[in-house]
């Protein structure tokens, strides 16, 4: 099943409320080798001007996730998660992440292009604060392969044979 392009302006409601954890945003930074003091110390943190530490840029994408699970768990989306690339990501910031904030997010499908056997996905999830303030959108672009993967040509042939 190709991708639905009837998704293009599709809106999703917003996700519940994330509370950014301090050590959540330290561990995060430790897996992405972010190591500027600022993203672990709340000392260097507040130094810079921020009340507690500092999440690294792509740390949106915790977030932002809560919105893609929305679009992925779709039935009539045509997407198939083994047949998914995330192709591109970019972040446009307000402000940075800090421990504390208590974001939620809103997706809406931007655009659906055609390449060939396949279609590219492109979403931006608006995150906001607890006082509806804009922190950052998020813009994912997912290519979705129309061909079965192998996994699933073998499971085609197994029922037509049963």
């Amino acid at each position: 099943m190709p991708v639905n392009p009837e998704l293009v302006g599709r809106e999703f409601p917003p996700t519940p409320a994330y509370l950014v954890g301090r050590e959540k945003v330290r561990e995060f930074a430790r897996a992405v080798f972010a190591d500027a003091p600022q993203h672990t110390d709340v000392a260097a943190a507040q130094a810079l001007g921020f009340a507690d530490v500092v999440a690294p840029p792509t740390f949106a994408m915790v977030i932002q996730d809560l919105t893609l699970q929305q679009l992925l768990s779709l039935e009539d989306s045509g997407i198939v998660l083994a047949r998914t690339v995330h192709a591109e990501q970019r972040f446009t910031y307000s402000r940075p992440i800090v421990a504390g904030d208590e974001l939620t997010a809103q997706l809406r499908v931007t655009g659906i292009r055609a390449m060939g056997p396949a279609s590219m996905i492109t979403s931006d999830a608006e995150i906001r604060d607890a006082a509806g303030e804009h922190v950052v959108t998020a813009t994912s672009v997912l290519l979705v392969s129309d061909a079965p993967v192998a996994s699933e040509s073998a499971e085609n042939a197994e029922e037509a044979t049963a």
